[in-house]
């Protein structure tokens, strides 16, 4: 599919006068006939909205079928914070640590000897994987959180303003952004409730006491300090875990009140 000078990589083709048509793994689309392998059935109880043929860096096409589904219930699950990092892709409010796989990393030296070589198709299947693992890996994390916690609150770190420093590429290959949209339409489809707060001091603050004590890490000087103790009140904190108990602080204290429906 081409357009007067180059290849089309995202292609919307669904409209309310000529919809396209899917019969088990038969799609029927402005007179042509395609034949599938579906990822995943069509939810019986789900309505087709809207179709899009798109490519990825290989050139593989795919379908993409938007699909609207009933509101699901509300549940009543524990709520969770979560700090994102770089050694650590995620940090969670209950103690736990989710350290990042390093995908870009592992074949950093391998894409590079691909590119110095002029080899641009096995650079970008190379480049492909990689952004296949690592979409993989945030699929499957961002599954179980959902699955386990009712209220779940992110940091609101910017991504990209740090991919502007020294640290680019370890940002870009953590995924961050990719994580928060992830974990945002999945807590709508499981009933959960996913919220992005302000980070703000959240390495600072003790999560026991809630002052800012002296002997919290301060400045960008502080970034190697990953362990300390609270001087006012004594208890000790691992840097990232202590950032996400203030987060989830801050999202609690900042949930929408309930609207009370008045009696008739």
């Amino acid at each position: 599919m081409r357009s007067f000078k180059k290849n089309l990589d995202f292609i919307p083709f669904s409209n309310f006068k000529r919809p396209a048509k899917l019969e088990g793994g038969k799609l029927t689309v402005l007179g042509g006939s395609y034949y599938l392998w579906l990822s995943r059935l069509v939810p019986e109880n789900g309505k087709l909205k809207s179709w899009e043929f798109s490519t990825d860096a290989r050139g593989r096409w795919y379908v993409n079928i938007q699909v609207e589904l009933p509101e699901p219930e509300k549940r009543n699950a524990p709520p969770l914070g979560i700090d994102l990092g770089l050694k650590s892709v995620v940090a969670l409010s209950n103690g736990f640590k989710i350290a990042a796989p390093r995908l870009y990393r592992q074949e950093e030296k391998q894409l590079g000897v691909f590119q110095r070589r002029g080899q641009k198709v096995r650079a970008r299947a190379l480049a492909a994987k990689i952004a296949n693992r690592r979409r993989h890996f945030l699929h499957v994390m961002s599954h179980g959180l959902v699955q386990h916690y009712g209220e779940i609150y992110v940091g609101d770190v910017s991504a990209k303003k740090l991919a502007r420093t020294r640290m680019a590429k370890s940002v870009l290959d953590a995924g961050w952004s990719t994580l928060r949209n992830m974990l945002s339409y999945k807590s709508i489809a499981t009933g959960s409730v996913m919220r992005v707060v302000s980070e703000r001091y959240s390495s600072q603050v003790c999560s026991c006491c809630g002052c800012i004590p002296d002997s919290s890490p301060k400045g960008m000087g502080a970034l190697g300090v990953r362990h300390w103790v609270c001087s006012d009140c004594g208890e000790s904190h691992d840097r990232d875990i202590n950032a996400a108990r203030n987060i989830l602080r801050v999202g609690a204290e900042r949930r929408p009140p309930v609207v009370e429906i008045p009696a008739l």
